[in-house]
């Protein structure tokens, strides 16, 4: 059994017990319907960012995208001026929530692009291009804005986006799940998947392979750019504004939940369902926090246990260890023994 099922394992376990204390605690309020989709509808954001973050790891030296919120950022603010320097927001809904997320798509595409390309084609370090190309993405942003919010306002197409459900269940979410199955898919059952993995997890073979490797690494950061440009649709469908500014702890909370997810920063090692979990997870756990009433403090601390226990888990095996101990066939090898 894997390192990867190890994570499986532990984050599902972890789901239904944070479910189980928080329905406890709170007398079952915390599982009601509302407080269930609230805490569905806050997931989207954070997770689009960590599968993109998930993907940067998987491509292997030390791969990683620091430049997804303020993307995602940039991405809000640059279309939301286009769409409404086109489209009257109350005059034409449709046509606005269209443009505007066409353009949050096109934005976070050319960046991760162009991350890919400083890294692929330049040999620029990937943590340090993403640390430059965030600042970069900020810095447009402001200008483009004057560091002001833009006020996108409330269409009802970019509202339903946002806030609106589908049998019960968020749109966003559901726009997150379909995602996070494509890529999965993508990932497992394709050609560019296993170059992916081939590329993070040995160079030199990947290399010998023949495959284009720059090919590979640009597509990956285009890829994740443009699950930035999408968080950067989810962002202003939730809000009214778009800032520069938004959401300045998100960059850490999706490294947190890549980790988690068990994906190794060396590359070669990751899975979409995984960071999903681990997603929900953190969401279920920070909500719990906030329903019971204790401090942002608090939360930190969690997390930080969290993602040494899943640093644990990861390093030593701890959960293929138990699994192994406890199997059926280790059982019977004793009992013949005795």
């Amino acid at each position: 059994m894997s390192r990867l099922d190890g994570n499986l394992f532990v984050l599902s376990a972890l789901i239904v017990l944070l479910l189980a204390v928080g329905g406890l605690a709170s007398g079952g309020n915390y599982l009601s319907v509302y407080n269930l989709q609230s805490m569905a509808n806050q997931v989207p954001e954070i997770g689009l960012l960590a599968i993109g973050v998930m993907l940067a790891m998987c491509s292997g030296n030390g791969g990683i995208d620091l430049s997804g919120i303020a993307l995602a950022n940039l991405s809000g603010v640059a279309s939301g001026l286009f769409a409404l320097s086109l489209f009257p927001v109350d005059e034409a809904p449709v046509l606005f929530t269209l443009t505007f997320a066409a353009g949050c798509a096109v934005v976070g595409l050319l960046g991760g692009i162009l991350n890919g390309l400083l890294i692929s084609r330049f040999g620029i370090t990937p943590i340090l291009c993403t640390l430059g190309t965030q600042m970069f993405f900020t810095g447009v942003a402001v200008v483009l804005s004057g560091g002001r919010s833009v006020t996108i306002g409330s269409p009802d197409a970019l509202y339903a986006l946002g806030n609106g459900l589908v049998f019960g269940v968020p749109a966003s979410f559901v726009i997150f799940i379909g995602v996070a199955l494509v890529l999965g898919g993508v990932l497992r059952f394709t050609p560019y998947g296993m170059k992916l993995m081939l590329t993070g997890a040995n160079p030199k073979a990947a290399r010998f392979s023949g495959f284009p490797q720059a090919r590979i690494v640009t597509v990956t950061y285009a890829i994740s750019g443009l699950l930035a440009g999408l968080a950067g649709v989810i962002i202003a469908a939730r809000n009214v504004n778009v800032k520069w500014d938004y959401g300045t702890t998100y960059l850490l909370i999706a490294i947190l939940v890549a980790v988690m997810a068990g994906v190794r920063p060396e590359g070669g090692y990751g899975r979409v369902v995984n960071v999903v979990l681990s997603a929900i997870t953190l969401q279920l756990l920070s909500s719990l926090l906030n329903f019971i009433g204790l401090s942002n403090f608090v939360r930190d601390f969690a997390w930080g246990a969290l993602l040494l226990c899943f640093l644990a888990v990861g390093r030593f095996g701890l959960v293929e260890q138990l699994l192994i101990f406890f199997s059926p066939r280790r059982g019977k090898a004793r009992a013949s023994k005795t």
